[in-house]
């Protein structure tokens, strides 16, 4: 493993933190087709947390910030919405119809365009303001979105520090729907007020997305030098 753990330090990136280290292994994701999803958009405002600070405004920004981590790695990135949207067509029937045909367009981008991953990213929220820490979810059964899943999770734990959470099965229209390994990166806690209000911070989120980045290259990484 000692191409995983070659770094190159870029301190005059205007991309990646100046404060981190730059894996050189960023040719593991040059030229994948990797699909952002950030979650919720237009009508639906997701999960709104400290201060009314809503998801799918926290989920856009990071997005951008993983955007332009990944292109700069020689990504190819798509992006399932780039302003304030949904994908359902307004006035087509109920909230609940909208909200499929808007997550059926997502995973439809996706695998119409064959990408390799999909990272659809979100904030979580419980009733409870004490829970804190990002978490990835993936489709249970699904052995490509786990690895994929715990790539990502413990470089969050590496890199951010602040979270000790391990990357959970579930089932979700999206991961399940995708043909490709998918995740559900959970960035943190909007309901708890200490952690919504790093959610808010460009340089928090520019950190997030870093981890993100860099949980996919490790993917990549451990999946080129295990054949």
């Amino acid at each position: 493993m000692v191409a995983a753990c070659a770094v190159l330090v870029l301190g005059l990136s205007p991309v990646f933190p100046s404060h981190q280290e730059v894996p050189v292994t960023s040719w593991a994701v040059a030229n994948r087709i990797v699909v952002i999803d950030p979650g919720h958009g237009g009508i639906d405002p997701g999960a709104v947390g400290y201060k009314g600070s809503a998801e799918k405004d926290i989920v856009l920004q990071v997005a951008k910030q993983l955007r332009s981590v990944m292109t700069q790695a020689g990504a190819k990135v798509l992006m399932t919405r780039e302003t304030d949207i949904d994908l359902g067509t307004p006035g087509s029937g109920s909230l609940l119809s909208r909200k499929r045909e808007d997550l059926s367009k997502r995973v439809a981008l996706a695998n119409k365009n064959g990408a390799d991953v999909y990272i659809s990213i979100h904030v979580n929220a419980f009733p409870s303001a004490r829970w804190r820490g990002a978490q990835i979810f993936y489709q249970r059964g699904q052995i490509e979105s786990k690895k994929l899943a715990e790539a990502i999770q413990s470089e969050l734990i590496r890199i951010m520090g602040n979270t000790t959470r391990a990357a959970k099965p579930e089932d979700f229209f999206t991961t399940r729907k995708t043909k490709m390994p998918a995740v559900i990166v959970e960035i943190g806690f909007i309901s708890n007020p200490a952690e919504a209000k790093l959610l808010a911070d460009p340089s928090y989120q520019r950190k997030l997305s870093y981890a993100i980045y860099s949980g996919i290259s490790k993917y990549y990484v451990e999946k080129t030098t295990k054949k």
